[in-house]
């Protein structure tokens, strides 16, 4: 055996106790993610990407605006036209949300708005505050597709597509909060 592979395979004996050292371990300078961990980039390419808000948070701030809008005295003035909702209805709404309202005059209608640029977004709830009203669904052509109840006291979750209308069913006037993300 050679004297480089017998030093090699010889443990030396331990002259001193172990110690441990108490210091804390340098934090590396110049590492972006390990230093600037949980803050914001100020690079815009880095940046998480904003996230669409989910059904269940759009449901929620429907269910607060329809609360806030029990109050006759907040329902939208014009009737037939989808307008932004009052403060008190938007204030459970955050984030990219946006609130709007309706109010139908017995046996009205108006259209639920496309998504912006045609493009298919996240969808939309809505909730209905007062009177009763149903959502009918059509064809590129006109055609009625489908009919269906917008429930009180539940939120009715859409999804992206337009072709739809609101129609008021009921003796009284009709309002219904629209929450879009």
């Amino acid at each position: 055996m050679s004297n480089t592979a017998a030093s090699a395979l010889a443990v030396p004996a331990p002259t001193h106790s172990a110690v441990i050292d108490e210091r804390p371990a340098a934090v590396p300078d110049g590492i972006g993610d390990i230093v600037d961990a949980g803050r914001r980039s100020a690079y815009p390419h880095l940046a998480p990407p904003r996230t669409a808000p989910t059904p269940g948070r759009l449901a929620a701030a429907a269910a607060a605006a329809a609360a806030a809008l029990a109050r006759p005295s907040l329902w939208p003035r014009r009737r037939g036209h989808w307008q932004p909702a009052p403060r008190p209805a938007r204030r459970h709404a955050t984030g990219r949300m946006k609130v709007s309202t309706l109010a139908l005059e017995p046996n009205g209608f108006a259209a639920l708005p496309a998504p912006a640029g045609g493009a298919p977004g996240p969808g939309s709830v809505l909730r209905l505050v007062a009177g009763s009203a149903h959502l009918v669904s059509t064809s590129p052509d006109g055609r009625m597709r489908a009919l269906r109840e917008v429930p009180a006291g539940r939120t009715l979750a859409l999804g992206s597509g337009g072709g739809r209308w609101l129609v008021n069913t009921g003796p009284e006037a009709a309002v219904v909060v629209r929450v879009s993300g």
